[in-house]
């Protein structure tokens, strides 16, 4: 079993809001020891505000076993043993730069004292198996998806309106840009999560990047930034599931366009891979790869290139991968880069 899902804490604190009593791996998720909470303010204890810890403590009182999720700053995080071995010779305390921690907690009462149980998101989904990913991501997505529909609606009826001003219209062209993101966004939660066979169709690789590149030319338009394909003769059709592959690959798209001036190109090449193998290759001509992020860029919110919720390189291949294929990544810290898609054929 993956230690970060064991990690949790009880709290228990008094009317005056200050922390009777602490169980659990504290020095892990609140960042420090038992002793060190004990009699704190129950707002100092979460690293949260005053008000925010006042409105908790109603919650428990209920005793609803009401979940709540607060982001907590707590102070430094201590370095992995690991760490500090690498680096005997480090000055000071061992420790990283202050990060918000998001936290979850089940607030109720237990022998008359309000109390909540709290787990430390980031190692809990970093432990989650894939089912409870996906649970959570189809879920969510669901959750907004509705309400963003409604929202958009509104939003493209008042644009029919030929009675609005110049700046309303330009108000209600960025509110539909902003709509457009958090569907690609929540598209890319969705995705990322989804554990199901893909429906694998024999299609043109010039189609499934035009495809692709239509979900955001509106995007690109604004920039006045083209997409330009060198597609090789006589290139095989390729086995994907094109209607999950399109938004993924649409936000790669749109991550190189957003770097590049105004009036550029987005360069895609069409090439024969190894047997029975295909390749798209995408330049990006203004985005690096530092060495700390090389391991990193393909996980979730593993990279500041993963735009898109932080999950887009991650969505990406994890599609990619599904349907048997992949993508790797080449660069330096220099700007240039160049994003090589590998598909079945």
């Amino acid at each position: 079993m993956n230690a970060p899902l064991l990690q949790a804490v009880q709290l228990v604190w008094s009317p005056s809001l200050r922390v009777t009593r602490a169980e659990g791996d504290c020095t892990a998720v609140l960042r420090r020891s038992a002793a060190e909470l004990q009699d704190t303010p129950l707002h100092v204890a979460l690293g949260i505000s005053p008000e925010r810890a006042r409105e908790l403590d109603a919650r428990a009182r209920e005793d609803h076993r009401a979940v709540e999720f607060i982001s907590a700053r707590l102070g430094p995080k201590a370095k992995p043993p690991q760490e500090r071995r690498e680096n005997p010779l480090m000055d000071g305390p061992p420790s990283r730069p202050e990060e918000p921690a998001p936290l979850r907690l089940v607030l109720g009462m237990q022998t008359g004292e309000p109390t909540a149980a709290i787990q430390d998101l980031d190692g809990l989904l970093e432990g989650a198996p894939p089912v409870q990913i996906s649970k959570l991501s189809s879920s969510l997505s669901h959750e907004i998806r509705n309400p963003l529909s409604s929202v958009k609606m509104a939003v493209q009826t008042l644009q029919r309106n030929t009675g609005l001003s110049d700046r309303d219209k330009r108000r209600l062209t960025i509110a539909n840009r902003e709509i457009r993101t958090m569907e690609r966004m929540l598209w890319l939660l969705s995705e990322y999560g989804r554990d199901s066979v893909p429906n694998l169709e024999q299609q043109p690789l010039r189609t499934v990047v035009q495809e692709a590149h239509a979900m955001v030319a509106p995007e690109l338009a604004e920039r006045r930034i083209e997409l330009k394909v060198d597609e090789a003769p006589e290139l095989p059709r390729v086995r994907v599931d094109a209607t999950r592959l399109r938004p993924v690959l649409a936000q790669l798209l749109l991550n190189i366009a957003m770097g590049l001036a105004e009036g550029s190109q987005v360069e895609v090449q069409l090439r024969q891979g190894p047997s029975g193998r295909a390749l798209m290759v995408l330049k990006d001509s203004a985005a690096a790869l530092p060495p700390e992020e090389r391991g990193t860029l393909f996980e979730p919110f593993g990279s500041r290139l993963a735009r898109g919720a932080g999950l887009s390189l991650a969505a990406l291949r994890r599609v990619m991968l599904n349907q048997g294929g992949d993508i790797s990544a080449e660069g330096s810290s220099e700007p240039g880069m160049v994003f090589t898609l590998t598909f079945a054929v």
